[in-house]
């Protein structure tokens, strides 16, 4: 997929990051991808990002990387593209990005450098390495150690003609105009916050009107659902999902640091789906959390 229509795909619709999954021992395990997948692939969404945040990139061995993506492609080959994370040191991240295409990954989504915080122009040239070693489409990740201005993105827009998206994940909506107003079509415009729902139609009025849905791992239906009343500007029905669904999952959510992650492999398990543990240093829901969830889940059903 060339980069311009990467862009353009990125802009129709829902998108989601499908968890990674391991078996009771915290391996991989492969065959459990491979039925997720082909659960989730016909429901709709635009894109599936492989080995994202909600994947534990952060948790996977170089290794495992290429199997995990190449594993994503095969399976949802023809039916919805794959875009595989790539992240961590600079050299790393281009290597990562190698190996994505090789795979037949159809774009990347550049996640934040390790640790160090760094300046404007170091985040500038780590962006431009990893754009530099493929020839893929990239959207880079505004979050954490990566916060990119507009003055950046212009630098990274007239040095990269392949980095075609931008993700938010900081949540600064001064930010954003100034780069929607500086930037206009020059990117896709992905939000990204967590629990993107709660931010949709803010963010939607922003320029922004597409993001990445982590509950759809484990509600597709609901997902897409909320997605089309967005995209319809239906706010009643915006408003019944987030006060009957969605404000209750984020009071479970932000009971503990990276339940971000947790809560989905938890309601994955709990539809049927189960995706295995999540790798250190993430912790999995309690029991109490569980039935919490669980009870919110099937309420939804009725």
């Amino acid at each position: 997929m060339q980069p311009n229509d990467l862009k353009k795909t990125l802009s129709s619709g829902l998108l989601s990051f499908p968890i990674t999954d391991f078996d009771a021992q915290g391996n991989f395990n492969k065959k459990s991808y491979i039925d997720r997948l082909e659960w989730l692939a016909p429901f709709g969404a635009s894109a599936l990002f492989a080995a994202g945040g909600t994947g534990e990139f952060f948790s996977l061995t170089p290794q495992e990387y290429p199997e995990i993506i190449k594993t994503a492609v095969d399976t949802c080959k023809g039916q919805v593209p794959i875009l595989a994370g790539v992240g961590g040191p600079t050299r790393v991240a281009a290597a990562y990005a190698r190996e994505a295409e090789q795979a037949g990954a159809q774009g990347l989504l550049l996640l934040p450098h390790y640790l160090t915080e760094a300046s404007q122009e170091g985040l500038i040239e780590h962006v431009a390495e990893v754009c530099k070693a493929t020839s893929l489409g990239v959207v880079v990740y505004n979050r954490a150690n990566c916060r990119l201005t507009p003055d950046s993105l212009a630098k990274l827009a007239d040095r990269c003609p392949n980095l075609i998206g931008f993700k938010d994940g900081i949540g600064d909506i001064e930010l954003m105009v100034s780069i929607w107003r500086k930037m206009g079509d020059r990117f896709s415009y992905l939000g990204g916050l967590p629990t993107a729902e709660v931010y949709a139609a803010a963010y939607k009025a922003l320029g922004t009107p597409v993001y990445s849905s982590a509950v759809f791992n484990f509600m597709p239906q609901l997902a897409m659902d909320f997605y089309h009343a967005v995209a319809a500007d239906n706010h009643a029905e915006q408003n019944r999902m987030i006060d009957e669904f969605f404000l209750p999952y984020l009071e479970i959510r932000n009971r503990k640091a990276g339940y971000a992650v947790s809560i989905v492999k938890a309601g994955a398990r709990l539809v049927g789906h189960d995706g295995g543990p999540v790798r250190a240093p993430l912790t999995d829901l309690t029991a109490e959390e569980c039935d919490m969830l669980d009870k919110l889940i099937k309420k939804q059903a009725k």
